[in-house]
């Protein structure tokens, strides 16, 4: 299992990678100040996939 620290510093890797420094720290602050349920969210993150469409894209992540 990997230590919250390093979740964090992998987080903000990523987030600065695809959004750069500025965005990266515009959406922590969003997140922060914003009601936000992460289950709810997950539910309806795929819901205009099909299944073979999440499917491919699943295969696609995997191979990377």
């Amino acid at each position: 299992m990997k230590t919250d620290t390093l979740i964090r510093n992998e987080g903000m890797e990523i987030l600065t990678k695809y959004l750069g420094l500025v965005e990266a720290e515009r959406f922590i602050m969003l997140m922060q100040k914003e009601p936000f349920d992460y289950t709810e969210w997950q539910r309806d993150l795929f819901n205009d996939l099909s299944v073979k469409e999440l499917s491919n894209l699943a295969m696609k992540e995997y191979k990377n």
